[in-house]
């Protein structure tokens, strides 16, 4: 018997009413993410405890920021979340001190200094500063397999064509089937960074190559 196909998720603008299940997505989104593997040692005990301090804190100061998170709700549920930080507000999370300080409280100090480093470093691959860039975002893992990822990517690509002129939107992985994926959907590289032995691709998605902005 065929399933029945996916019913298409409601695109939502997130306010701070959503941190708790924004954070509870991207857990399960980046537990197994080989790059937060290594810049939080998940060799080391503790690692979840450290996974869920940096997240918490980084949703809690997105939104106290007021910085824009784009989400998909399916029945009224979370399933997707694209957090984002606009050309004019490049001095976002890890720039704040009060996010500094209560990683390094709860995450301590060594996996605050790795995860600013790791944030430098992906900085110097983009080609311009006029971009929108995407620190955290995914769909839940039962659900990558359906339609959410694209329609969350065309959702994302909806808002930032349309908030600024801008050149483009940025994310990076050192997931290589997330590479394939944003590959279809038209980002392409345009760096490389060394997180130890994990290859993070940083990919763009320019605008030019679109003659409007997405309906």
């Amino acid at each position: 018997m065929s399933q029945a196909p996916a019913a298409e998720a409601r695109v939502c603008l997130l306010d701070s009413g959503y941190r708790r299940e924004t954070r509870a997505l991207l857990y399960t989104v980046y537990r197994n993410d080989p790059t937060f593997a290594y810049l939080l040692e998940a060799h080391r005990p503790g690692y979840e405890r450290r996974l869920r301090t940096l997240l918490r804190e980084w949703v809690r100061q997105h939104f106290y920021l007021q910085l824009p998170a784009v989400g998909l709700l399916l029945d009224d549920r979370l399933v997707s979340v694209a957090l984002i930080v606009p050309p004019l507000r490049r001095l976002g999370v890890a720039d704040s001190w009060a996010w500094r300080l209560r990683m390094m409280v709860g995450a301590g100090v060594r996996a605050t200094r790795r995860f600013m480093a790791y944030q430098a470093a992906v900085s110097t691959c983009r080609p311009t500063d006029q971009v929108h860039v995407l620190p955290l975002l995914g769909v839940l893992p039962a659900l990558q397999g359906q339609m959410y990822p694209t329609q969350l990517l065309h959702a994302v690509q909806q808002w930032c064509m349309k908030n600024g002129q801008v050149e483009g939107i940025v994310v990076d992985t050192g997931n290589d089937e997330h590479v394939a994926f944003y590959h279809t959907q038209g980002f392409v590289e345009v760096g490389e960074v060394a997180i130890g032995t994990v290859r993070q691709r940083v990919l763009m998605y320019d605008s030019a190559q679109v003659s409007e902005p997405l309906a």
